[in-house]
């Protein structure tokens, strides 16, 4: 019976590492399965098809062909172990300075009752910090620099630790002399 496409041939070393994968379960659960499914694909193993292994295993056989045109492009370890990407799947929309700018923003007296996420963006914009935001990821960022009010477990308020390290991070920037939000003390 003839193999599938991308018959695997050649690896003698690379047979025993993957059977002690797989008999100890040594690792994540992908990388378990690429282990069987190359063990599988073995053109001087049992040599099964595409579909027969993907049956086996419970996934796509996309996923089995996959496997195989990477042992053959990449090789052995890049196949067994996974590869971080490269570059993330979306650029960032915000820099660390836009950032540092909006969080700035953030701790100015707001021009209205509260700051809201959408009037925050709005501000943004308006101010020059960025072409275009949107609320969400205004939210995400502020989220993830951890410059949300609220009171922590101690009493203190975040907003005041959150404000004296980020006058720290905004010596460095000079504040803006004119142009939209030099009066309320924007950094530029």
């Amino acid at each position: 019976m003839p193999c599938g496409r991308n018959a695997l041939c050649d690896w003698v070393s690379g047979r025993g590492l993957l059977a002690e994968y797989i008999k100890k379960q040594k690792g994540t659960s992908s990388k378990v399965r690429r282990a069987q499914v190359l063990l599988k694909a073995d053109a001087d193993g049992p040599c099964w098809t595409d579909t027969e292994i993907a049956e086996a295993y419970g996934c796509r056989t996309k996923t089995v062909e996959n496997i195989r045109e990477r042992f053959v492009t990449e090789g052995f370890e890049l196949t067994l172990n996974s590869q971080k990407r490269k570059k993330p799947p979306r650029p960032k929309l915000l820099d660390g300075e836009q950032e540092a700018k909006v969080i700035a923003l953030r701790l100015e007296p707001p021009p209205k009752g509260y700051w809201s996420l959408r009037l925050l963006a709005s501000q943004a914009v308006e101010l020059g910090i960025v072409d275009r935001i949107s609320y969400e990821t205004v939210r995400r960022m502020l989220k993830k620099t951890k410059s949300r009010t609220g009171r922590s477990r101690t009493g203190l308020s975040r907003r005041n630790r959150t404000r004296a390290a980020m006058e720290e991070v905004l010596a460095v920037y000079p504040p803006l002399t004119s142009g939209p939000g030099a009066s309320r003390g924007v950094h530029a």
